[in-house]
């Protein structure tokens, strides 16, 4: 199997623009070309699966086992030519400062990969040899297979750069990238914009063209494709039987909410669930006949008052909350479960109301990095004693809380602060936190079978 990964000197070198060019030229070469994304990240993954027109999936080496990060990689890429992998962060940046761990260095010496190192050289020329010699050196056992060189001035800049790595490092030069205003994706709080917010700045045609232009007339397309991902594809694998959908889950997506490991959906599917989306910015009321939701994350913050003007729908989801059905939401779905949100401007807005307590926005990151779950007691992910990971990145805090009860016991990763978190209150459960099921694949079997049970009351009281 054809493919690599992209990874960066540092986070901002530019390695969304150079894999999403690569991903538009192989298209526009016939290929069909499987993303993925190292690290946790929502964003990146919405615009690769719109310019490859293939869902995008992440890998990570520390939510997910060796076994479950081949798994993802072997099933996502069947049928197709080539796979391209965008990094996280710097290609060494992980968990901490003293090991690979859950780094993109790990994730490509897991997955054999050969490495694309991006190098911004905005501002730099002779000196871009000595960043690319350490990172050489750094870690001879990885497999350094390409330099290229973002935000460069010229051909005469490039050409500077080209005999700066020739005269000191032993990695080839596959080419470099100028600013192209066109393809640029703007950035926020939590990173990237999603693909939803740029979709009108230009047709996906018109952004293709451009991203492919990008890449055949500046990289070395072609000697990309020469490079092999280095896992046998042709391993036998379990693939789950085809279920017939035994419960239907309301699932949020829109511009308030698109933050999903796909993953997360494939095992819900796999335990016999239809996915139905909707939107709780433009629906006037939850899809019919749903046995359970789930709120993703997402900025619901940015779309407060029109999320707040919706009134038919917050009490469409009143309504299922009071039920007995199961609720399901993660950080921005919680906010929208709240009673209001107040911005950073003052402004407050009128949710939902299902948990008691409101939200207000800080300006500054309040938790980030990778979480370990404990489930302190047996909720809708599990019996106590589950172990899940996740991540937690948010730019909020709750006030006014009420007594609530937990089902969390929270450690994250960096400040190794503790908590109870995971907010129950009947057939609801919220968090912060963004997990990944196939850290604990049986949690999505026991959701699916806590929605069958109160699918089976339901229908017992009509």
């Amino acid at each position: 199997m054809k493919g690599f990964l992209i990874a960066g000197t540092a986070s901002g070198a530019g390695k969304t623009t150079v894999t999403l060019a690569l991903i538009a030229a192989m298209r526009r070469r016939g290929l069909t070309v499987q993303p993925f994304k190292g690290g946790p990240d929502f964003l990146d993954t919405g615009h690769h699966t719109r310019i490859a027109g293939r869902t995008a999936r992440n890998l990570d080496t520390w939510m997910l086992s060796p076994e479950a990060n081949h798994d993802v990689l072997r099933r996502a890429s069947q049928d197709a030519d080539v796979i391209i992998v965008e990094g996280m962060m710097g290609l060494f940046d992980g968990k901490d400062g003293a090991s690979e761990a859950g780094s993109s260095a790990e994730i490509a010496k897991l997955c054999k990969l050969p490495v694309i190192l991006v190098v911004d050289a905005g501002k730099s020329a002779r000196s871009i040899a000595a960043v690319v010699l350490g990172f050489e050196l750094f870690d001879p056992t990885l497999q350094l297979a390409g330099v290229i060189f973002n935000h460069v001035a010229s051909e005469r800049h490039f050409k500077m750069l080209e005999v700066a790595i020739r005269s000191s490092c032993q990695t080839p030069v596959l080419g470099w990238l100028p600013k192209e205003p066109l393809i640029a994706i703007p950035e926020r709080h939590l990173g990237l914009q999603t693909v939803e917010e740029t979709d009108g700045d230009c047709s996906i045609e018109q952004k293709l063209n451009a991203l492919a232009n990008l890449a055949e007339n500046h990289l070395d397309v072609q000697r990309l494709l020469s490079l092999e991902c280095g896992i046998n594809f042709d391993e036998p694998r379990h693939c789950p039987e085809e279920r017939r959908p035994l419960v239907r889950i309301g699932v949020a997506r829109d511009r308030a909410f698109s933050f999903y490991y796909e993953d997360n959906l494939d095992l819900l599917r796999e335990q016999g669930a239809a996915i139905v989306p909707f939107s709780p910015l433009l629906d006037a009321s939850l899809p019919p006949d749903l046995d359970a939701l789930y709120l993703g994350g997402g900025y619901p913050e940015l779309h407060a008052a029109a999320l707040s003007a919706n009134k038919s729908m917050l009490a469409s989801i009143q309504t299922f909350a009071a039920s007995d059905k199961p609720v399901y939401a993660e950080c921005g779905g919680m906010i929208y479960l709240s009673q209001q949100l107040t911005t950073t401007g003052g402004s407050s807005h009128i949710f939902t109301g299902v948990l008691p307590f409101s939200i207000e926005m800080t300006g500054k990151l309040v938790q980030f990095g990778y979480v370990t779950v404990e489930l302190t007691s047996d909720c809708l992910l599990g019996q106590r004693g589950t172990i899940l990971r996740g991540h937690s990145f948010h730019y909020s805090r709750i006030e006014n809380q009420a007594a609530t009860d937990t089902s969390y016991r929270v450690e994250y990763s960096l400040s190794k602060r503790e908590e109870a978190e995971g907010y129950s209150i009947g057939n609801v459960l919220a968090s912060y936190i963004h997990l990944h099921f196939r850290t604990a694949p049986h949690v999505a079997r026991h959701f699916i079978e806590l929605v069958r049970l109160a699918k089976t009351r339901e229908l017992a009281t009509t």
